[in-house]
């Protein structure tokens, strides 16, 4: 790998690593629905929606009102086309520490869980009547990751000249 090459992939990790740490800040937020203040509230996706705005900045676009089976109404894949709009899709097999997992709880019906891949074996994320925890990536749960995204700014890390 030549000296620019390795630079970069150091810049990504760090970025990658910085995303796990501040999703881990996360650890404790009780759930609630639609919520994403750290310390106060979350769900799954408030989770994520926290993150971004530490790591990229200003949320592209706020979701609208949504229940509990908000897209099995319609059938659409509200989460991952959400990705695909902001993030960079990445190949499930070559998901790292720092990406968005998406997954599918069900056979047949839509994406609606969504964590940060916090290690190999483990992720992050918020469910009904617990609170953002850390997660073994067990069978279970990788047979249902329905797609995977990596955040911009992971994605185009770059080394920081220094003068």
């Amino acid at each position: 790998m030549k000296n620019s090459e390795s630079a970069a992939h150091a810049a990504r990790a760090a970025q990658a690593q910085r995303v796990v740490t501040l999703a881990r800040d996360w650890i404790g937020t009780p759930y609630r629905h639609q919520a994403s203040n750290k310390g106060l509230g979350c769900d799954c996706l408030g989770l994520v929606r926290g993150v971004w705005r530490d790591v990229e900045g200003t949320e592209p676009e706020t979701p609208p009102p949504y229940c509990a089976a908000w897209s099995e109404v319609s059938q659409r894949e509200q989460l991952i086309d959400a990705g695909h709009r902001h993030f960079l899709a990445v190949p499930i097999d070559q998901r790292l520490p720092g990406d968005v997992l998406i997954f599918r709880l069900r056979r047949q019906s839509v994406a609606k869980h969504v964590g940060i891949l916090s290690g190999p074996q483990s992720f992050i994320h918020a469910y009904a009547q617990a609170e953002v925890t850390e997660t073994a990536l067990c069978d279970f749960w990788r047979g249902c990751i329905a797609a995977v995204f990596r955040f911009p700014s992971v994605s185009h890390a770059r080394e920081v000249s220094r003068p």
